[in-house]
């Protein structure tokens, strides 16, 4: 266990906006959580269901791959066929720990640069989510990145505290 404070308590990220700030530190948190629980678990305990529950890997690659998706929508532009077709193999997939954990520290360290792009940025400008363009706005993207992300991050912690203490 660390002995330093949680990121939003360390002082970090001064030079951007404070609500910026505030979703950088969330996922700078989530990555560390993931990191701490679920980076020790074997390929099998990644991909478990205890009791029927999504496995640690779906967690984790929904964390970075949602991210992709909510900072699409938050810089103005509509999915590609590619996150498409990630999004309909979330939960289908197998993964070894070596992909999955590539695929993660590469989508957290993307994430957390898209959204320090947004620094200067009108949080109030609108955006539409999805096919129908769901109204929401840049701010109100950004904040559901850091709590979407932190949901998913609870949820795999749990899981991976169960299927790695072998009670699958």
């Amino acid at each position: 266990m660390s002995n330093q404070p949680e990121p939003w308590l360390r002082g970090t990220h001064g030079e951007v906006p404070a609500t910026i700030r505030a979703v950088i530190h969330a996922l700078e948190l989530a990555k560390e959580d993931i990191e701490r629980w679920c980076a020790p678990l074997s390929d099998e305990a990644l991909n478990a269901r205890p009791a029927g529950m999504a496995p640690v890997a779906f967690h984790v690659r929904h964390i970075v791959r949602s991210l992709d998706r909510l900072l699409t929508y938050a810089e103005g532009r509509q999915l590609s066929e590619e996150q498409m077709a990630e999004l309909r193999t979330e939960l289908d997939m197998q993964t070894t720990h070596v992909e999955l954990f590539a695929e993660f520290r590469r989508g957290m360290d993307d994430a957390i640069g898209r959204v320090r792009a947004f620094a200067g940025s009108d949080l109030d400008q609108h955006r539409g989510v999805g096919r129908k363009g769901l109204p929401t706005s840049v701010g109100g993207l950004l904040v559901h990145c850091a709590d979407h992300t932190q949901r998913h991050t609870g949820q795999a912690v749990t899981t991976a505290k169960i299927a790695g203490s072998g009670m699958t």
